[in-house]
């Protein structure tokens, strides 16, 4: 796999605990760069992005050890557009080292991590990020 590039980020409301939302963020991807972008009254926008294959192993080893591979490849793949994988997962599960799939809105009233992966070839990558379980 040659390129590989992960973006996560999501909203730290002002109501929100940034060191705790980090965490959150750190669980998935635990190296990267990370900046925070204002949206003024609504707090800020915290964003780590990566570059690699090693930077996805968290995420890797979080869906091995919460047995949800099989449901991780369905939700991953239908994620793929071109190049690219999107998905949302739970910021409080994330927060305590699981995972969590989400939807974009509504889900979760804090909002969820949005996570981009940038890809040669995405199939390839599901099956290195989450195998079939059998």
């Amino acid at each position: 796999m040659n390129r590989v590039e992960v973006a996560a980020e999501t909203v730290v409301n002002p109501t929100e605990d940034p060191a705790k939302v980090e965490k959150a963020l750190r669980a998935i991807l635990k190296e990267g760069s990370i900046e925070r972008l204002s949206l003024g009254r609504e707090g800020f926008l915290l964003r780590v992005k990566a570059n690699g294959l090693n930077s996805l192993v968290p995420l890797q080893v979080l869906l091995r050890q919460d047995r949800i591979r099989d449901a991780a490849r369905s939700i991953l793949f239908s994620g793929i557009a071109g190049k690219t994988i999107r998905f949302h997962l739970n910021k409080q599960v994330a927060y305590v080292n699981h995972v969590s799939f989400s939807q974009p809105s509504g889900e979760s009233p804090l909002g969820p991590i949005s996570v981009e992966i940038s890809c040669d070839n995405p199939e390839s990558l599901i099956d290195w990020i989450a195998p079939r379980s059998r």
